[in-house]
């Protein structure tokens, strides 16, 4: 059984990062990908009229399968003078019917008398009878004491007055949050001990990352007792960020000899790393602990000397551990052993020295030079490695297109894209109209494809991405096109995703597009 569990609020927090803003349909997929890897929690967000989209997530949440993860959602404490029954915000929360039910309440004297503009006893009945009610209506309530370590500061036997208000009111976890992301670890450790002790409730740790110490400071409480851990994936959150769990994760599980996941789990921790990048849409950070990807990577000649005697003469942990692999970057050799695993699944008997995996990994490294991370489009590699080991043979033959923009005189922007294929011995030459270059693309292909494979007549795109590599090259940079596609018809089968790269961003879309299209042959 574990002893410390996983709370991702990537969602939620995180979605309130500057320069970052989930989809529904980006929300979903973060949240499968959560799932499986093995966290134990997922926040999906706020739910109330101002944010249809968070209704919406838990609508659709409901109708999804969680092998692992409990679905929470959040809000806040009633309203002053407020019944919890007759509350909105705790109406909206109890309707999501999410196993679990977030919400935070004020731990700072300031807070409750500056902000909220009500009374010291009002606040601890607000927060008591919030939980109490919504303890009556969810398997699982877990208590958030905004600003605790500021408020223990400020006011210590009233901070302590508002969670002994949430362990009254029946709270399961109360979470203490350095919501200012201002504390230091040895007050964090101090502060949890104490609390534990006294509360005689487990307790968890919500840090931010404001003064850089926010993994520290969840690893600090952990270590005085806390048992829920709460945090986003590459540290995305307001300001600063919150406590990065894809260096919390193996910290606990690598160097705490604290399980959270499985190893096997913990295997997918870079592609989680990056896919939740991808899905964001931000740069992934290279330098990050333990999944970057230069996390492993060696240039100085006595370190790679070194590693090649030795690996742990200069590596903390072996890389493999957390699905990340050494770069020796004078000789070019990355990751040869996570793509040969991929190779194994796809043909067990093959021979490790055969010239065919000698010519995918080299054409991987090729790839992965230019641009593609096939960590986030398994899709794309399943298909460059199946037609190296001559186990797949495209459907159809692509002979040309074209596209046309043209602006008319009323304003509108026109966009028209031919294409010319060859299916066996039938040439189909066809065009579509979309709202931009893209669309009128993927308008064409399917319009010209799906007459020959009727398999693909229930798939369509749910996400499209592009990224620019190469910023410092203005308009003539080269482009990331990330596409993630769903078989409507076979709502139980995961989408898969494909990636293209090119400094002309129609090549890029349709690499990609054409890639997603022949994995979905490829699956039958």
């Amino acid at each position: 059984m574990k002893t410390v569990k996983i709370y991702d609020t990537t969602l939620r927090d995180g979605n309130q990062a500057k320069g970052l803003s989930f989809s529904l349909e980006d929300k979903l997929a973060v949240a499968r990908k959560l799932d499986q890897f093995g966290v134990d929690y997922i926040e999906g967000g706020w739910p109330n009229p101002t944010n249809p989209l968070d209704i919406e997530f838990f609508v659709r949440a409901r109708r999804m399968e969680w092998r692992n993860a409990k679905i929470a959602a959040f809000g806040s404490t009633c309203r002053p003078k407020g019944n919890p029954a007759d509350d909105m915000v705790l109406k909206y929360l109890v309707d999501t019917k999410a196993p679990v039910i977030t919400i935070f309440g004020k731990s700072w004297d300031l807070h409750v008398t500056e902000v909220l503009r009500t009374t010291l006893e009002e606040n601890l009945r607000m927060i008591r009878e919030s939980v109490a009610y919504l303890k009556q209506n969810a398997e699982e309530v877990v208590y958030d004491a905004e600003h605790f370590f500021d408020g223990y500061q400020a006011n210590p036997e009233y901070a302590v007055k508002a969670l002994e208000a949430a362990r009254d009111g029946g709270a399961d976890v109360i979470v203490l949050c350095d919501t200012n992301g201002g504390q230091l670890p040895w007050k964090v450790e101090e502060l949890t001990a104490k609390m534990k002790a006294h509360l005689g409730r487990p307790i968890g740790i919500h840090a931010h990352n404001d003064t850089g110490t926010g993994v520290v400071n969840a690893l600090a409480s952990v270590r005085a007792g806390a048992v829920q851990v709460q945090g986003t994936i590459n540290g995305y959150g307001e300001r600063c960020g919150n406590a990065n769990l894809t260096v919390i994760i193996p910290a606990l599980q690598l160097k705490m000899g604290i399980p959270v996941v499985s190893a096997e789990q913990l295997l997918g921790l870079r592609a989680l790393s990056l896919s939740v990048s991808e899905i964001a849409n931000l740069a992934d950070d290279i330098r990050q602990p333990y999944v970057g990807e230069a996390a492993f990577a060696h240039k100085g000649g006595a370190h790679i000397d070194g590693v090649m005697k030795i690996a742990r003469s200069f590596e903390h942990i072996d890389p493999s551990q957390v699905g990340n692999a050494r770069d020796f970057i004078v000789s070019s050799q990355s990751g040869s052993s996570l793509v040969w695993d991929k190779i194994k699944a796809i043909n067990p008997d093959l021979d490790k020295r055969s010239p065919q995996v000698a010519a995918i990994l080299a054409e991987v490294k090729q790839k992965e030079d230019e641009g593609y991370h096939f960590e986030i489009a398994d899709a794309s590699f399943q298909l460059l490695a199946r037609r190296k080991l001559e186990m797949w043979k495209d459907r159809f033959d692509f002979l040309g297109f074209r596209s046309i923009e043209e602006r008319r005189e009323n304003g509108e922007v026109y966009s028209e894209f031919t294409i010319k294929l060859k299916v066996g011995e039938e040439v189909e030459h066809t065009a579509a109209e979309g709202n931009g270059p893209v669309d009128a693309m993927n308008a064409a292909v399917w319009k010209a494809l799906r007459r020959f494979f009727p398999a693909l007549a229930n798939i369509e795109v749910i996400d499209y991405k592009v990224r620019v590599l190469d910023n410092n090259k203005g308009t003539g940079a080269k482009v990331r096109v990330w596409i993630r596609f769903h078989d409507r018809s076979k709502p139980e089968q995961e989408p898969w995703g494909t990636l293209g790269v090119s400094t002309n961003i129609i090549e890029a879309s349709w690499l990609a597009l054409l890639d997603g299209i022949n994995y979905k042959l490829l699956q039958g």
